[in-house]
Parts: C-alpha cells; structure tokens; sequence
C-alpha cells in the first residue's frame, strides 16, 4: 500500500475547517495560541497553510517506505513549514512553543480518527501511529529550522548592535571621534578599525579622536588592540588621539607594561579636541560680546 493515511487524507478534505478550528483550540489549550503576537486571521492563514501542505505530501510520498520530508513531494509543505517558523522566531515564539504548535495537531486528528475507525481499531492503530509519526518529523524540521533562524536573527541583532555601539561622528572638518563605551573584545576592536578606516576615507580626516572614558576595563589585551587601530590610522595618513586616559588607567598601563609609543595620548575628550584643531588649523578664541 502506498500509505497507510487513507484515512486522515479523506479527513484533511472532509473535516479541514473543523479540524482546523480544533487544531486552534487545542493550541490555546496548551498555551501556545499567543494573542499577543498573531491574531486569529493570521493564526488560521499559517494553519491552513500548513493543513493544505500536509494534505498534499501525504498524497504524493509513498509513507512505506519511511518519513523523508527532504523529498521532492514534500517541497511546498517544507516551504511553509520555514514560512512560518521564520515568522514565529521574528516575533519571539519560544522553541517549546514553536514544538507544542505543530504537535497540537494530533490531538483533533487522532480524535476524528477514532470516531471514524471505531469499528477497525488495527486500521486505526496503524494511521494513529503513522500519522504521529509525520507530525513528529515536522515538528523536528520545525525545530531545526526554528535555531537556524533564531541563530540568524541573533546574529543580525549583534551586528546591528555592534554598528550602533562603534558609531564615528564627524566633530569637524577633517577632525573624527569614536566614543567607546563597555568592553572591547577582538570582535569589537576589529569593527571599530574598519569603521574608522572607512570612515578616514570618505570624510578625508587627517585626526581621529579615540574616546575611552567609558570603557570599563583597559588591560593589556585592551590596550593592544587600541594600538593596533592607532597604528592602522596612521598607515591611513592621520593621526590617532587617544582621550579618556584617567589616572587610573595610566597607572594600570605603566603598571602593565603597555609602551603607547607614538600615540597621542589625552586626558579628555576636550583636550583631545583641542589638539585636533590646532593640528588642522583651526582655533578657538572666545568672543567678549556675542551680542555686538
């Protein structure tokens, strides 16, 4: 027999708007229904997709001869499943969630199936365990595809994140700074490097203002990685100012043996500016009366 799922095709064509219905009522049963992220248009437009898919796989695999979702018959189903797996991790299901909602699909099924194959209860053992087993393997996809995903948007998030927190603002003609705030690990360091070397190129810079007062920890492994960018602004034509040096962390630089070599060193960003206009040719004097 090509699969032992006559039955439930006949139901996923007869019964699909109550098995449907039932497969959402099973999910707000179990919690996993999520109001708050899907209204019920949507919720029932991703489980119609998936019904209809499901319906359309098992139709075309020859269920005998294994689960093999990778099948070219099960194409439009795994497309939807991805469909809306992508759609769920977007708007921060749970992977439990995510689980529980393509599993809450046994539930009305199986019960139509006993109402059905009452009188065969071998045919209804062998469609019950058939069936459970395909809703397993979709769940697994699911899931696989679900931490994929979930990988990819964390990884997105981070990058956007990490352009957010390495930001090079323009302070004047020629003159750019970089603020530096919390740790600054070897990812970090080398976005903040690129940044700043783009960024040298497209406004022309000739001094670039490296701010550390809000870095929390300055260590060696720090303090090499600022050198680095210092040395790599350098070999871009411009001069590197490090401001933001405390006490403290000159102490603990000297203490490390951290040689800052050619780098300009200052202990605040306003003393740094003020040697990035001298060093453009720029002053600044202070006008007696703004009003006159």
């Amino acid at each position: 027999m090509k699969n032992a799922l006559q039955t439930v095709l006949a139901l996923l064509g007869e019964d699909y708007d109550s098995i449907l219905q039932a497969w959402l009522e099973t999910q707000k049963a179990e919690g996993v229904r999520r109001p708050d992220l899907f209204s019920d248009r949507e919720s029932r437009r991703q489980l119609g997709d998936i019904l209809r898919g499901l319906g359309e796989g098992i139709s075309r695999s020859d269920l005998s001869e294994g689960i093999a979702l990778d099948a070219d018959s099960w194409t439009d189903l795994r497309a939807t499943l991805d469909e809306v797996t992508q759609e769920r991790v977007e708007r921060g299901v749970s992977p439990s969630e995510m689980a529980t909602f393509i599993l809450a699909m046994k539930q009305p099924v199986f019960a139509r199936l006993r109402e059905r194959l009452a009188a065969d209860p071998t045919r209804l053992i062998e469609e019950i365990t058939q069936f459970s087993r395909v809703v397993d393997a979709l769940a697994m996809h699911t899931n696989e595809h679900f931490i994929e995903a979930r990988d990819q948007v964390i990884e997105r998030q981070r990058a956007e994140m990490m352009e957010l927190s390495t930001p090079v603002v323009q302070l004047w003609d020629r003159v750019l700074t970089i603020p530096l705030i919390g740790t600054l690990d070897s990812m970090r360091a080398q976005e903040v490097m690129e940044n700043l070397l783009n960024a040298i190129v497209e406004h022309s810079a000739e001094v670039v203002i490296v701010d550390i007062t809000g870095v929390r920890v300055v260590d060696t492994q720090v303090a090499q990685h600022l050198l680095r960018t210092a040395a790599a602004v350098r070999l871009m034509g411009a001069e590197a100012i490090i401001s933001g040096i405390s006490p403290k962390i000159a102490q603990t630089m000297v203490e490390l043996g951290v040689d800052v070599g050619e780098v300009t060193t200052r202990p605040t960003i306003r003393a740094a500016l003020a040697h990035a206009f001298r060093r453009v040719g720029f002053s600044i004097e202070k006008v007696e009366n703004a009003r006159g």
